[in-house]
């Protein structure tokens, strides 16, 4: 994929038009980095990147792009993703450049730099392909280089000089001017070329930390401005077959945005919010990390572009939610771990259970506090969640699980986070709900936490959680010594008796995926290559009534081939149908064809789930009234 003739066209670009020698005196760190990305210079799918970091007065200095970004708990190696790092002197002359490690470059004669360039190749790419080694960037985090979209999670473009991470920097982007643009960094003017064609973009961000946290989309994009309340919030669509548009999720955004600001109430918040929503068609260049990625004032979201408009709206709901919770925490409350984050050797803080675990409790729990779902609706998602969690190590302590959770056997347990995370953040809620009576809650705590740290004061790793017991109450932090420090699993059933709830048998709801729980209704036969029904299915009241059996294949869903190839894409879609919604499937048993056409109707199985007791006392009554309305 190297393209030498490119590189020196470049490399001539850079010699005939660089700045004049500055001043020995003007010293790099007290300089803006010099930035730019070339998005009308991509070359075999590679971005050029300039850095013109300012005078040097050491003879050696160190570049970086990030191992891991803040938001992530893996590895991503961004560096790997950089070609032909070049750097140059003041008269257009290599100086001599020493790659220490996947993400790391030492320039020798440091004092003669003037500036580095490189190319950049993404990492949507990557995915599909098998990777080059090691691990790949969860989606939200990574980066697109296409001809109508590019996705610019900017530490995959640019780095930083180990001296120099809390210096300002000043980017410009240059793109086709037809190109539709959006920034969660402010645009500081754009100029035009002569012949109008493209159009360059600056941009300003106070120190690497907000390079990392600034996305932008560039491309042909379809956008929607509208406040929420004192909110901006900038909805970015990019769906590269125009299945879906900002406009037919802007009310679907709106509602849930504005039930969000009722719920935290007087919590800070941002003037502008972001979403990037990057629509994944499945096919081979496309994206399959499906999620998001949470920053300060935005997020940036992949889901499949296969969403029925109201599975979208579902789906937004759901993982939104999620990103916008995290401007409590760890955006606002957090530790020394996170405020002082290293991008190459990171530290992780023991406190997931609060930073994920606890978003993810809001992201769920404000839905049925606002009525945006049911009880029975916010109980099965309890259930769920319950049941995902003792598929995974239910004995392992959540601090150490943090701690370590670049490593196994922690890292494989990650995924507990948004399950039993969650119902960590459950349980001390309704702890602190019968202690105070009603009137203090797992969200009126992080509040006080928010108050007492903030944005700019990081807490003790090791303190928190005595912090936590004098600022509560014994039995939450009996709680979590026992359940969150500790190896013991929780017993769910005592919290539930609190709130005057019970488990038992009951028609429950699900989805068109699953048959009650986690047991999935699909099966895969990799020898054959295709994807059957399994006798689960008949557990599930539409499919039952679609007269499905186990065993039979699904050759299309909704017209489109089902493989094992595109089983997540395909399969993943479906967890975004609606009641109402009519759906196809093409199926083959014992040899002949069986084509299903039907409107989706509830889907329910006979599950273990929650029920509200007949005989709850009127103090369990009153708890559980306080605990899911307020």
């Amino acid at each position: 994929m190297k393209n030498y003739i490119a590189i020196l066209g470049l490399s001539a670009i850079l010699v005939g038009c660089g700045p004049a020698k500055p001043k020995v005196d003007d010293l790099a760190v007290n300089n803006p980095i010099e930035t730019s990305l070339d998005l009308t210079a991509v070359k075999e799918d590679k971005v050029p990147v300039i850095i013109n970091p300012g005078r040097f007065t050491t003879e050696n200095v160190t570049y970086r792009l990030p191992r891991v970004v803040q938001g992530t708990y893996s590895v991503s190696d961004f560096g790997k993703y950089v070609d032909d790092f070049k750097a140059l002197d003041y008269d257009g002359n290599e100086l001599t450049v020493t790659k220490v490690d996947t993400n790391t470059w030492t320039i020798t004669d440091a004092t003669k730099l003037d500036r580095l360039m490189y190319y950049v190749n993404d990492t949507f790419d990557i995915e599909t392909n098998g990777g080059i080694g090691g691990e790949q960037p969860f989606s939200p985090a990574g980066t697109n280089i296409a001809e109508d979209n590019y996705v610019l999670n900017l530490h995959g473009f640019i780095g930083y000089f180990d001296s120099l991470k809390n210096n300002q920097y000043a980017l410009d982007v240059t793109a086709p001017a037809s190109f539709d643009r959006t920034s969660a960094l402010e645009n500081k003017g754009t100029t035009t070329s002569e012949d109008g064609q493209t159009m360059t973009s600056s941009y300003f961000a106070p120190r690497y930390f907000d390079i990392t946290d600034n996305p932008m989309m560039y491309g042909d994009l379809d956008v929607e401005e509208f406040m929420v309340g004192d909110i901006k919030i900038v909805l970015s669509v990019y769906s590269p077959n125009g299945v879906h548009t900002a406009e037919s999720q802007k009310e679907t955004v709106f509602n849930m945005m504005k039930a969000q600001k009722e719920y935290l109430g007087d919590v800070n918040s941002t003037a502008r919010y972001d979403i990037y929503l990057y629509l994944s068609d499945g096919s081979e260049t496309a994206p399959k990390g499906f999620g998001a990625l949470e920053h300060h004032t935005s997020t940036v979201v992949v889901l499949p572009e296969a969403s029925s408009k109201e599975g979208l709206a579902s789906s937004i709901v759901d993982v939104v939610a999620h990103e916008f919770f995290h401007i409590v925490t760890p955006l606002s409350v957090h530790s020394e771990d996170v405020h002082y984050f290293d991008y190459n050797q990171p530290t992780f803080s023991k406190h997931l259970w609060m930073y994920e675990g606890g978003t993810e409790y809001f992201a769920q729990h404000f839905q049925v506090y606002e009525g945006l779902m049911t009880n029975d609706e916010f109980y099965n998602v309890i259930m769920q969640k319950i049941g995902t969690s003792k598929r995974m190590d239910d004995a392992m302590s959540f601090t150490v699980m943090s701690e370590n959770v670049l490593e196994e056997p922690y890292a494989s347990n990650y995924f507990n986070v948004y399950q039993k995370g969650a119902l960590i953040g459950m349980c001390i809620d309704i702890l602190m709900r019968e202690e105070s009576g009603g009137n203090r809650s797992m969200l009126s705590l992080m509040k006080e936490l928010s108050a007492k740290y903030g944005e700019n004061k990081p807490f003790e790793d090791d303190k928190i959680i005595a912090e936590i017991t004098e600022m509560t109450y014994p039995s939450v932090g009996e709680f979590l010594r026992t359940h969150v420090e500790g190896d013991v699993p929780i017993d769910y059933s005592e919290f539930f008796n609190k709130v005057g709830l019970t488990m038992g048998e009951a028609e429950v709801p699900t989805n068109y995926i699953f048959a009650g729980g986690q047991n999935i209704i699909f099966d895969g036969d990799r020898e054959k290559g295709v994807i059957t029904f399994t006798d689960m299915a008949l557990k599930n009241s539409f499919w039952k009534a679609q007269g499905v059996q186990a065993g039979d294949v699904i050759k299309k869903v909704d017209g489109t081939d089902l493989t094992l190839a595109n089983a997540q894409q395909v399969i993943g879609g479906m967890f975004g149908w609606q009641v109402g919604q009519d759906i196809t499937m093409s199926l083959e048993r014992n040899g002949e064809p069986i084509e299903i056409k039907a409107t989706l109707t509830p889907a329910t199985a006979m599950s273990t789930g929650l029920i509200e007791d007949e005989n709850a006392t009127e103090a369990q009554k009153e708890l559980r009234s306080a605990w899911l309305k307020g």
